[in-house]
């Protein structure tokens, strides 16, 4: 069964870092958009930063200049290095693959056909 594994989450105060990893867990193509989502309790969940298959990275405002996403060279593991974090920061973060999208990825949570667990990040003041 094919599986998104998020780990790398946990609790650090404000303006530290955290790197989030993405596994997949059985072959797939991971050639295809692959993004990071999160989610605060009481919100939606809210789209992050999303990297192509030519390894164009996008980001929301919120988050420009302090997050970078990547892929291994074999694309199956997906990163989100985390710098400078804030309380506002803090949500349950999902990795999410479209299979579909290659070049132009989608910022909303719909066209992503799997999605990982979920790790933690809470970021203190």
């Amino acid at each position: 069964q094919v599986q998104l594994v998020e780990s790398g989450g946990g609790s650090v105060q404000a303006g530290g870092s955290l790197n989030l990893s993405c596994a997949a867990s059985a072959y797939r193509y991971t050639g295809s958009c692959m993004a990071w989502f999160r989610q605060a309790p009481g919100n939606q969940r809210e789209w992050v930063a999303t990297i192509n298959l030519e390894g164009s990275p996008q980001y929301v405002d919120s988050v420009k200049g302090r997050f970078v996403i990547s892929r291994s060279t074999d694309k199956n593991t997906l990163y989100l290095q985390m710098n400078s974090l804030k309380p506002e920061d803090t949500a349950m973060y999902y990795c999410a693959q479209d299979l579909l999208h290659e070049v132009a990825c989608r910022v909303v949570p719909g066209p992503y056909n799997y999605w990982g667990q979920g790790t933690q990040v809470t970021v203190s003041s």
